[in-house]
């Protein structure tokens, strides 16, 4: 959905959009659509700003992707605020000949370019935001034995890692005479 310039100028553009599971381009993330993702709210062209527009609105989503420790499905329910500001690309074009300071506020804009915004890359990068670093299944996943390959979560193994070749120990060895 495009959100249009030219209609802000004239009122708020509210916006109301479901994706249905597996329709939403989550862009080589990891994740998955698991159900439908909604994002509803409005957007506007601020008066006396020059072109800036302020989106706002709240996020729905149900995802899943790999567990990063045990690699079974770890699943994410994202249900979150946006309120986002925008600026014409154009306003910084025309002052990229000369260094200008940016304030923090400044520095959390986004840059939109004729004839507005699409709401799929606002929805796409805010959920990508949303996403933890670290993706578990569970807080007290124990990941997998890297001896066998056994998914610790699902049954117990009693394998010892043993330290190979221990390329090292030469230099350990001088540091204990070193200090004994």
């Amino acid at each position: 959905m495009l959100l249009n310039i030219k209609e802000m100028e004239v009122r708020k553009l509210p916006f109301a959009e479901t994706w249905q599971p597996g329709t939403f381009d989550l862009a080589d993330s990891g994740a998955v659509q698991k159900g439908p993702l909604t994002a509803q709210g409005v957007a506007e062209l601020l008066p006396d700003t020059g072109g800036e527009v302020r989106v706002q609105g709240n996020i729905v989503a149900d995802l899943e992707t790999d567990c990063d420790r045990c690699l079974g499905r770890a699943s994410f329910h994202l249900e979150t605020p946006f309120d986002l500001f925008y600026c014409p690309a154009e306003k910084v074009r025309a002052g990229a000949e000369e260094e200008v300071a940016l304030d923090e506020g400044a520095a959390e804009m986004g840059f939109y370019e004729l004839p507005g915004l699409e709401l799929d890359d606002i929805v796409r990068e805010q959920v990508l935001f949303q996403l933890p670093m670290q993706r578990l299944c569970k807080d007290d996943c124990l990941g997998i034995c890297p001896v066998c390959g056994a998914n610790r979560n699902e049954k117990s193994c009693t394998c010892e890692a043993h330290p190979g070749d221990d390329r090292w120990a030469a230099l350990k060895e001088i540091a204990v005479k070193q200090n004994p």
